[in-house]
C-alpha cells in the first residue's frame, strides 16, 4: 500500500486531536441542551440533533435535553379547534389548551426524540417537570398596561429538585425534560418555558454549560444593519443589551443570563439550522453562534445590540 493511501484518514486523526483539549475539559461535566426550532420540525436537522446528543455521552459527557413545541402545540390545538391566542408574548393556556399541551409534550414531541436517542442504545429517558418534583410552579401573571393578567395555566418557576435527573446521570442514562410543572399551590399543571426551564435547570445541576438551540446564528452585534454576531459577550454586558432585544430572543437570553450568574460556566445560543451545530460549538476552535460568560471573565462588547429573528 503506498503511503498516499495510508494517509487518507489523516484529516479525521486531525479533527479528532483538535477536539482533545475540549474533551479533556468537559469529561464528566453536564451539559444541558434546550431543544427547539427548526431543529425540532426538520427531519434531518432531529436525526443530527440526536447523533449530537449521543456522541457527547458516549465521549463521556452527562447530556440533559429540555424540550418546548410551539409549533407542535399551535398545531394540534387548530385541529382541536382551539384558538391560540398570546398575550405579552405567551400563549394564553385554558384548561383544555393546557390538556393539549401536556399530551402534544409528553407524548409526542418527547416520545419521538426519545426514540432517535434511543436508536443508539438504551440512553434516554423521557420525563416531565412533573415528575418527581423535578420543576414546580405557581400561576404567572405578565403585567400588561400597569395591570395584572390572566393568562391561565402559564407558569413561573418556583423550584427544581434535581434528584430524579441527577439519578439518571449517575446511571449513565440522558434525561429528556417536557417543560411542564405541578403548581405546589393548586397542584394544577402548568406550561413553563422552555428556555426558562432549561437555565434553572442548569443552574440547579451546576451544569458546565447551557446550550440554547435558535433559528438565528446568534446575537447580532447592530441588527438589521449588519448580520455580525456577537460570538462572546460578558452577564454584565448581556444585561445592557435586553431592552433592546427582539422579543423572541428575550427569554432566550434572560435564560443565559440567569444560568452564568448561578454558578454555569458558560451559556451559549447557536444556530440550530445547522447540522451538528452542537459538536461545532463544543468541539472546535471556532465555535458558532454566541457565547455568555460570567462578569469574571473578559467578554467583547456589541456597538449596539438590537437583533433579530430569522
Amino acid at each position: 500500500m503506498s503511503a498516499a493511501r495510508r494517509h487518507t484518514a489523516l484529516p479525521k486523526a486531525q479533527i479528532l486531536i483538535e477536539a482533545l483539549p475540549w474533551l479533556t475539559r468537559h469529561n464528566g461535566r453536564t451539559v444541558v441542551i434546550k431543544f427547539g426550532g427548526n431543529a425540532m420540525i426538520d427531519e434531518e436537522l432531529k436525526a443530527a440533533f440526536a447523533q449530537d446528543v449521543v456522541f457527547l455521552r458516549q465521549a463521556g459527557l452527562k447530556p440533559v435535553v429540555v424540550h418546548g413545541g410551539g409549533p407542535q402545540i399551535s398545531a394540534q390545538l387548530d385541529k382541536q379547534g382551539l384558538v391560540s391566542e398570546f398575550k405579552a408574548g405567551l400563549r394564553v393556556t385554558t384548561p383544555e389548551a393546557m390538556d393539549v399541551v401536556r399530551m402534544v409534550l409528553a407524548g409526542q414531541v418527547q416520545r419521538e426524540l426519545v426514540g432517535l436517542l434511543n436508536q443508539h442504545g438504551p440512553l434516554a429517558v423521557g420525563m416531565t417537570g412533573e415528575d418527581a418534583h423535578t420543576i414546580t410552579a405557581t400561576q404567572h401573571r405578565p403585567t400588561i398596561e400597569g395591570e395584572l393578567v390572566d393568562i391561565g395555566r402559564v407558569g413561573e418557576i418556583t423550584a427544581i429538585d434535581t434528584g430524579a435527573v441527577q439519578a439518571l446521570l449517575d446511571d449513565g442514562r440522558i434525561p429528556v425534560i417536557s417543560s411542564i410543572a405541578r403548581s405546589a399551590d393548586d397542584n394544577h399543571v402548568y406550561n413553563v418555558n422552555a428556555d426558562t426551564a432549561a437555565a434553572a435547570l442548569a443552574a440547579a445541576l451546576n451544569a458546565e454549560t447551557l446550550m440554547v438551540l435558535t433559528d438565528v446564528e446568534g446575537l447580532y452585534e447592530d441588527w438589521p444593519n449588519s448580520d455580525d454576531v456577537i460570538s462572546r459577550l460578558t452577564a454584565g454586558e448581556l444585561e445592557k443589551l435586553l431592552p433592546e432585544l427582539s422579543s423572541g430572543m428575550v427569554p432566550k437570553m434572560q435564560g443565559c443570563l440567569y444560568a452564568v450568574r448561578n454558578g454555569v460556566k458558560t451559556a451559549r445560543v447557536i444556530d440550530g439550522r445547522v447540522q451538528h451545530s452542537i459538536l461545532l460549538e463544543i468541539f472546535t476552535d471556532e465555535g458558532i453562534g454566541t457565547m455568555v460568560v460570567p462578569d469574571t471573565q473578559s467578554g467583547t462588547v456589541a456597538q449596539s445590540g438590537t437583533e433579530g429573528e430569522a
